[in-house]
């Protein structure tokens, strides 16, 4: 009963660490704001060493516009910056601290600004709703569950190192990974309302994940990937499009009318 009393004072300390997320819904949260955005800063210099960074000076500018106006629709975070990685692949992200990265490969397959706009509102969105700070914390979360059953189960035999084994893969696929599926969901949601609020066209967004779908290249099976399927987000997407385009023209008539070339 000793040894597991520790255990059950962590456990009670993640219970009590709970946020909520700009959509309503509740999350972990073990680590503050500030420790979020200096992980972030770090980071992000650590990728600015290690990837190579483009020249081309029109996509600079092209990717800086699509950005601004994305960020200026936010008042958490009042300073942004932008890089553009001369790399393949199609990917963008954003971490807390104010960080952006677009990489060139993603150029090829968001062929408008609406739907890189999509791209960066999403980014964003999980900066926003702190989701590297909810599945920092889970991923604690885990290890401390991993760690007290460790403790129940006593010394590490045959039959408990299967037990930790099959918890593992629990902990992985029935938890973490749902987790990032919902994360992905939800900046789907703020970011769709983003890019409409700063002018996009809302119906870029499923322009973009059709692109992808034509990309090619196999999926995992949805419940076992931190990822919706292309097909899911579309539909999810598409079921909220009413509601975004009435954002997209009240801030046209507003004047958000972005030209990004």
């Amino acid at each position: 009963m000793r040894k597991t009393l520790p255990v059950v004072l962590l456990f009670t300390s993640v219970a009590l660490s709970c946020a909520t997320s700009p959509t309503g819904k509740s999350q972990l949260k073990l680590v503050s704001d500030s420790q979020m955005a200096a992980l972030g800063t770090d980071a992000y210099a650590q990728l600015k060493q290690e990837t190579p960074i483009s020249k081309d000076q029109q996509a600079i500018a092209y990717v800086n516009c699509v950005a601004n106006a994305i960020t200026r629709e936010v008042t958490e975070q009042t300073s942004w910056e932008v890089t553009l990685f001369d790399d393949k692949q199609v990917n963008a992200f954003a971490l807390p601290g104010g960080k952006i990265g677009v990489y060139t490969g993603l150029l090829d397959v968001a062929e408008t600004q609406d739907q890189l706009a999509s791209v960066l509102g999403h980014e964003v969105g999980h900066v926003l709703a702190r989701h590297g700070n909810a599945r920092y914390s889970a991923n604690i979360a885990s290890q401390i569950g991993l760690i007290a059953a460790a403790v129940a189960l006593g010394e590490s035999t045959g039959e408990s190192g299967l037990a930790l084994a099959a918890l593992g893969i629990g902990l992985q696929v029935g938890v973490l990974m749902p987790y990032g599926r919902a994360h992905e969901s939800e900046a789907d949601v703020i970011g769709l309302d983003l890019m409409a609020r700063a002018g996009f066209d809302p119906r870029g967004s499923v322009e973009l994940w059709r692109n992808m779908s034509g990309e090619g290249g196999s999926q995992p099976p949805e419940f076992l990937s931190t990822h919706p399927s292309h097909e899911r987000r579309i539909n999810d997407l598409n079921n909220r499009m009413a509601g975004a385009l009435q954002t997209y023209e009240q801030a046209r008539q507003q004047g958000k009318k972005p030209n990004c070339a």
